[in-house]
């Protein structure tokens, strides 16, 4: 196995303190945004034998393994991050895989270079992805009923916000969905500046559920995507809980750390809370006009100790070790690639007995003891064992 050297992103949005806390290091003062685990070419992890995307492409079949290669091909076909939000990431929604095909397609045949600021598609791949909170995290998740958000709005008071109101009760939920979000993205920006001002006062003033716009108004004050944001679901993660994002579904990341898996794509179509393009047409080409109710994933543990994350996608699957002190070592091998990373505590992987012997919990004579923030890459059909205490998040693929 190889122990991961990972890049951390210094996006404005990141916590100054999330990740070094978790790293036990000095906060650095800048932002501190995601920590890639992974073969994505644009930061890839480095090991003692070069970096991750290197170490595979020499030899796939031996590192993800022949069914892992014959599924996704020749490539890692997930990214693995420690995401710290420290303030509202932009309002987002990711395509299915035909549309990411198409688009990507139309892009490449027009011209469009894959670095230019308007370009949607930096690949054919589809993103859906996982959070699991480990501190409380907050976002948003999927449109909400109309009605509720229609109430929601109304309780601002906000006179140019009133048309909105009477679109989300006068059509079907689709059709009112889609009127409020184009003409939200469509309107007058001088006018929406004004109308988002109103509404983040009277947000700060009414407090409790309005609360969060106003903070997100505060990170960006004439974003129409603060009124957008009022038409999806808050959702509250406890740590240990999860939330999937399919194709198409809207959402954003508001505060808190977390793990996050996707598939290892770079497609993203935002609808606001940025200063990045927005493409309005490809936009409500993509999204799905339907509210939702942002299912919380709480994993069973099995037999075994782990505890899984269901999606319904195979090119990740996620699951946690959550070890006390004392128990039985547990058998890791897969015929999979895998990337263990530890939380909490100090558990020990490695081949049983490692190369000279037993290995104690301290990682000593062959075991690798991991502290938090400290991660691996296990290629496929590598013995492996886990033992020692503490939380280890294991992220794989179903092949």
């Amino acid at each position: 196995m190889d122990r991961l050297v990972n890049t951390v992103r210094p996006y404005a949005w990141g916590s100054t303190t999330a990740i070094p806390e978790l790293l036990g290091v000095a906060p650095t003062g800048e932002p501190q945004a995601e920590m890639w685990m992974g073969a994505h070419p644009g930061a890839p992890s480095r090991t003692d034998r070069g970096p991750l995307n290197e170490v595979i492409d020499a030899d796939p079949v031996r590192a993800l393994g022949p069914a892992a290669v014959e599924k996704f091909g020749p490539h890692l076909p997930f990214l693995f991050k420690v995401l710290a939000a420290g303030a509202p990431l932009s309002l987002q929604v990711h395509p299915d895989l035909d549309q990411a095909r198409t688009g990507f397609a139309a892009e490449e045949a027009a011209g469009v270079p894959i670095d230019a600021p308007q370009r949607n598609y930096k690949d054919a791949n589809h993103k859906p992805e996982l959070i699991c909170a480990l501190t409380p995290f907050h976002g948003l998740c999927g449109f909400r009923d109309p009605v509720e958000a229609a109430d929601t709005i109304a309780a601002l008071g906000v006179d140019s916000l009133k048309p909105y109101v009477d679109l989300l009760h006068a059509h079907p939920e689709d059709a009112a969905l889609r009127e409020v979000l184009t003409a939200l993205l469509t309107a007058d920006r001088a006018e929406m500046a004004h109308t988002v001002t109103e509404a983040a006062a009277a947000a700060a003033r009414l407090g409790g559920e309005h609360a969060p716009y106003a903070q997100i108004a505060h990170h960006f004050p004439n974003d129409p995507g603060v009124i957008a944001a009022m038409l999806l679901n808050p959702v509250r993660l406890q740590p240990g809980e999860a939330m999937y994002l399919g194709a198409g579904v809207p959402h954003a990341y508001l505060d808190g750390l977390g793990v996050e898996i996707m598939a290892n794509s770079d497609n993203v179509l935002r609808c606001g809370l940025t200063p990045k393009h927005v493409d309005v047409p490809e936009l409500l080409r993509v999204v799905r006009f339907e509210a939702t109710d942002p299912a919380v994933l709480r994993p069973e543990a099995s037999p075994s100790g782990e505890e899984v994350y269901e999606t319904p996608i195979d090119e990740f699957r996620l699951s946690r070790f959550v070890r006390a002190e004392g128990a039985a070592p547990t058998d890791l091998t897969a015929t999979t690639p895998q990337i263990l990373l530890a939380t909490a505590g100090r558990p020990v992987v490695g081949g049983p007995g490692g190369p000279d012997g037993p290995h104690g919990p301290d990682g000593s004579d062959g075991g690798t003891a991991l502290g938090p923030g400290e991660s691996v890459f296990v290629p496929a059909g590598e013995t492996t064992e886990l033992s020692g205490t503490g939380t280890v998040f294991r992220a794989t693929v179903v092949a």
